[in-house]
């Protein structure tokens, strides 16, 4: 049976991330209620506005039954507004802004500047060798410290801008605008099958 990840549907480059999973060979799918949450194997929180975004969920009841999933190993990807809603703590975030946690780090939002100070690079990828991945960032957050746990994929300016601990993966770029579905397929044979595994045994 193909694994079957859901994209938080709430906000965002949602119908790309299913596009992007599909080629993987995962069953890829829209998810915004509390009964759809509880019948994926892994989830995809794409870019955004993260502060809407974690209004929205707990406007549709998800934001609760998203944070019991993560705590119980539910792999995660969150890309760009998602890497600020699994982090721990959010710098420059806006009074009240609330985040579903999960990875030990310290993500600075908007760090990249405005919508006007967009820019693509070439990064390198630990676990992605072949050539290096075009990273597309729009209004993006950086990471500005992670715990031991937490291990850094790759950097732009001694910033991470992709991070992964345990089943919690997050990169402040957007890898499903670019056609390029290694980021996720990183995520499906590494991220998940491996949580998958580790909660089998």
């Amino acid at each position: 049976v193909p694994m079957k990840v859901g994209v938080l549907a709430l906000q965002g480059d949602v119908r790309e991330h299913i596009r992007s999973l599909s080629d993987c060979g995962v069953t890829a799918t829209s998810v915004r209620r509390p009964e759809e949450i509880a019948a994926i194997d892994a989830l995809v929180i794409p870019g955004g506005e993260s502060t809407t975004i974690a209004k929205l969920a707990r406007s549709f009841q998800v934001f609760d039954p998203i944070v019991e999933r993560i705590r119980t190993g539910m792999p995660v990807y969150g890309s760009c507004a998602g890497m600020i809603l699994i982090a721990d703590t959010v710098l420059d975030a806006i009074d009240g802004q609330e985040t579903f946690g999960g990875i030990d780090a310290v993500v600075r939002r908007n760090a990249f500047g405005r919508q006007v100070d967009s820019f693509e690079t070439d990064l390198n990828f630990a676990g992605i060798t072949d050539h290096p991945i075009r990273a597309i960032f729009i209004r993006a957050p950086w990471v500005e410290s992670v715990s031991p746990d937490v291990k850094v994929l790759a950097a732009v300016d001694g910033h991470p801008v992709a991070i992964r601990q345990g089943a919690l993966f997050a990169t402040s770029f957007h890898p499903e605008l670019t056609g390029d579905n290694r980021v996720h397929r990183y995520f499906i044979e590494s991220v998940c099958k491996e949580s998958i595994k580790a909660g089998a045994l």
